[in-house]
């Protein structure tokens, strides 16, 4: 197999000893809130149940407060819920607290992951200061008693947008990406379709947090460098547990003399360790995520994290043989298919073409 390997140690060799520090207090902090989850699962006791809530409340406050100092010495790590205003905060609890709950189904899942990818380009985005602005003329269905037209205006961002290509780290990350491509198009005045680079890439989760490895499939992954330089290269991945899947594709194509104007990464739920092990690797790179959580447990797993988002978001594979990207669009439906039809053509167009 043509691969390129990136072993867990090495991510960790990227990260300040301060940066350590603050990871290890973080998870004494968690330590003390399972703590509290041990008791509310066992706990008989209406009283004592309430008494813990509010432990747990007060814990879950005072790592978030942590948090937020900590993303506030780096402004390379943009949360949602640390960056935007007051006001905004409630929705986005909210709709991270869809995701996460079990009994969310897949639909479900896949509607709020859409909507959760519209915050992160609103703030990446949707917030620009530009003074020039598009102005879109729309033809509305009103005929009486003349054909109707609406005029509306966005920021121009083109500027912002009209170079981006899409880095797709497969599978989980397949949905995502399409997502913001189709909120790129939406905002450019000229109804830019960007390119995609698809990228086979997968942890072994066999190992451990701290032995775990990341093995980038080159012969399954549809790209060409050149089409990478000097781009600004967006990357989309529900999850960001470990950083490991990232930095193993960037710094690859890095290596192979591709030089990006921008790198931007989104997330709805990104880890701490995650998130600074990124930016301390990575030059020119910016992490956007919807909700910042604070430890990973032992198989690398972000806590308390929402479960395997690809697999929430795609369905289980239900054999040996995991669908290939093809068969994953094709499982979409016909919804995903009509809404994103110029994002997928694209990206079949991209594995046909190899």
């Amino acid at each position: 197999m043509n691969r390129v390997v990136l072993k867990a140690q090495d991510l960790d060799g990227y990260l300040t000893e301060s940066d350590k520090q603050q990871l290890e207090r973080m998870d004494a902090l968690y330590r003390e809130a399972m703590l509290s989850f041990s008791i509310l699962s066992s706990s008989r006791s209406e009283a004592e149940r309430r008494r813990e809530e509010a432990r747990l409340i007060d814990r879950y406050n005072e790592m978030g407060a942590f948090m937020k100092e900590i993303c506030a010495g780096e402004p390379r790590i943009q949360v949602y819920s640390f960056t935007t205003p007051q006001e905004n905060h409630g929705e986005a609890s909210r709709l991270i607290a869809k995701l996460r709950d079990q009994r969310t189904q897949r639909q479900e899942f896949v509607y709020y992951t859409q909507r959760a990818y519209e915050l992160l380009f609103n703030q990446a985005w949707g917030q620009a200061k530009s003074e020039n602005k598009n102005y879109l003329i729309v033809k509305t269905p009103v005929a009486l008693p003349v054909q109707n037209y609406a005029v509306h205006k966005i920021p121009n961002i083109d500027h912002e947008i009209n170079e981006t290509v899409m880095c797709v780290m497969l599978r989980g990350a397949l949905l995502p990406s399409i997502i913001v491509s189709k909120e790129i198009q939406e905002y450019s005045s000229t109804g830019y379709v960007t390119p995609f680079a698809l990228f086979k890439i997968k942890r072994d989760d066999s190992k451990h947090e701290d032995t775990m490895e990341y093995v980038l499939d080159l012969d399954r992954s549809y790209f060409k460098p050149e089409e990478l330089d000097g781009k600004d290269l967006v990357f989309a991945d529900p999850m960001n547990a470990t950083g490991g899947s990232l930095v193993t594709v960037v710094k690859y194509i890095l290596d192979l003399g591709v030089k990006p104007r921008s790198i931007r990464f989104f997330n709805i739920i990104s880890a701490l360790k995650g998130a600074l092990r990124i930016v301390r690797a990575v030059d020119n790179m910016t992490v956007h995520t919807l909700w910042m959580d604070p430890v990973l447990n032992e198989l690398a797993y972000i806590m308390p994290g929402l479960g395997d988002a690809g697999d929430r978001i795609n369905g289980r594979d239900e054999d040996e043989t995991p669908r290939d990207i093809l068969q994953l669009i094709a499982d979409y439906g016909t919804n995903i298919a009509n809404l994103y039809r110029s994002q997928i053509r694209t990206i079949e167009e991209t594995v046909l073409r190899r």
